[in-house]
């Protein structure tokens, strides 16, 4: 199942503390569910973790199952922008 149109309203790269792995956090509007998503994305592809940032807000609801969705999903469309590929110098 494909979702399209997502929107990145914002992202910023973030470190794990010292020796920690680095991860991407973006908020994503989700037209397909009507609502903001927060993505957190690591560098290693599928490792991407999504909830919906209205229900984090309104119900401070971080329940599997009621706020959980496929970051594999979000990872296949999001990644290229997320965590370009650089070029060789």
């Amino acid at each position: 199942m494909s979702i399209n149109n997502l929107q990145i309203v914002n992202a910023a790269h973030h470190r794990n503390g010292v020796a920690g792995v680095p991860f991407q956090v973006a908020l994503v509007d989700d037209p397909n569910d009507g609502d903001t998503k927060l993505v957190i994305m690591f560098e290693q592809q599928y490792f991407t973790a999504v909830l919906s940032l209205d229900k984090l807000i309104q119900n401070e609801d971080i329940d599997f199952g009621s706020n959980s969705h496929r970051g594999d999903r979000f990872d296949d469309e999001l990644r290229a922008e997320l965590w370009p590929v650089e070029e060789p110098a």
